[in-house]
């Protein structure tokens, strides 16, 4: 077992998903509303990982499957036209239901445009 120094002060480390990649019914053209696209979601969160180095369980830090799971039922269960609404859907999500402070999400939507690898949005939210 490692030892590991837990200080009072708040630390604000982040814990991060990085390009899960989802099938979504997303858009506003009559077309994108018969099929699902593919967007890829990537999430950075900010918390204080110390407690759970300490103790080294799961419940005393965010659980990042969980997460995804609640992101993968927010895709599945909603149809917005923006990826605004559908991004601002998951931040709303992750900080109350899990707690976290401070999120920054970015949702792209791959070939979405000619010419270019993605198109999309990024949001961060709360204080780090």
């Amino acid at each position: 077992m490692v030892a590991v120094l837990v200080n009072n002060n708040k630390n604000m480390d982040t814990v991060f998903i990085q390009n899960l990649s989802l099938d979504a019914v997303i858009g506003v053209f009559d077309w994108e509303r018969q099929v699902k696209q593919k967007i890829r979601i990537d999430l950075e969160m900010s918390t204080d990982i110390a407690k759970a180095a300490a103790t080294d369980a799961l419940q005393d830090t965010l659980d990042y499957k969980a997460i995804s799971l609640k992101i993968r039922d927010i895709v599945a269960n909603n149809q917005p036209q923006l990826v605004e609404t559908l991004i601002e859907m998951i931040a709303h999500s992750v900080m109350q239901d899990f707690g976290v402070p401070w999120v920054r999400i970015t949702i792209a939507k791959p070939g979405a445009v000619r010419g270019s690898e993605a198109v999309g949005v990024t949001i961060e939210r709360g204080v780090r």
